[in-house]
């Protein structure tokens, strides 16, 4: 598999729904993921790498379409005005931070995140937070078929699983696709390695 360069010119974090509703809710690992995402975005905004954290949130009155067909009742979860859908408080938020809303899974669907990277003349993405196999795969998969090179945390992700599959087996499922298709697998701590050695060498 590849092994994409760490080259914090052209690289951002992508916080992907570390919101109340899914860090102490959806997810039972999600306050240890955003313990990891945390120092992971320490790690980037001392490189110079820019942390964007995105949030799964829409206007009550907006159309929520198929998804609020399959999900009766997520209108109320992700109204932008609710505490639900609001960024947990243990969220470091920094003033140099991007704060964006998504209206769908993937982070690029309905959003200009594609323009905003570009336009930093960034190629290359780190994918963390929840869920693992749906926003985060999600994604991980748009950001890869735009033609950027994406670093996914698999342990700075995780998931509630899905019926008949523990956490555990849907957690593994995920990566192994991501990891063979989509982007390079690491754990967090060898992303902070990673980013810390290019910034000493520089």
């Amino acid at each position: 598999m590849a092994e994409f360069a760490v080259v914090p010119d052209r690289m951002a974090l992508l916080s992907i729904d570390l919101q109340n509703c899914f860090v102490e809710g959806a997810a039972p690992r999600g306050l240890e993921v955003l313990g990891r995402v945390n120092r992971l975005a320490v790690s980037c905004r001392r490189a110079g790498i820019p942390v964007f954290h995105m949030r799964h949130a829409l206007a009550l009155d907006d159309d929520f379409g198929v998804l609020g067909e399959m999900f009766p009742g997520v209108e109320e979860l992700l109204d932008r005005e609710s505490v639900t859908a609001a960024l947990h408080p243990a969220l470091v938020i920094d003033e140099r931070d991007v704060l964006l809303e998504k209206p769908h899974f993937g982070a690029f669907h309905g959003t200009d995140l594609d323009q905003r990277l570009r336009a930093r003349g960034i190629d290359t993405v780190v994918v963390a937070g929840i869920e693992t196999n749906v926003c985060c795969e999600t994604t991980a998969r748009e950001a890869m078929v735009r033609e950027f090179r994406v670093l996914f945390m698999s342990d700075g992700t995780t998931t509630g699983g899905v019926p008949g599959l523990s956490v555990d087996e849907v957690q593994r499922a995920s990566l192994a696709t991501v990891g063979m298709f989509f982007a390079q697998l690491l754990t967090v701590d060898e992303m902070i390695d990673r980013i810390d050695a290019t910034s000493t060498a520089q």
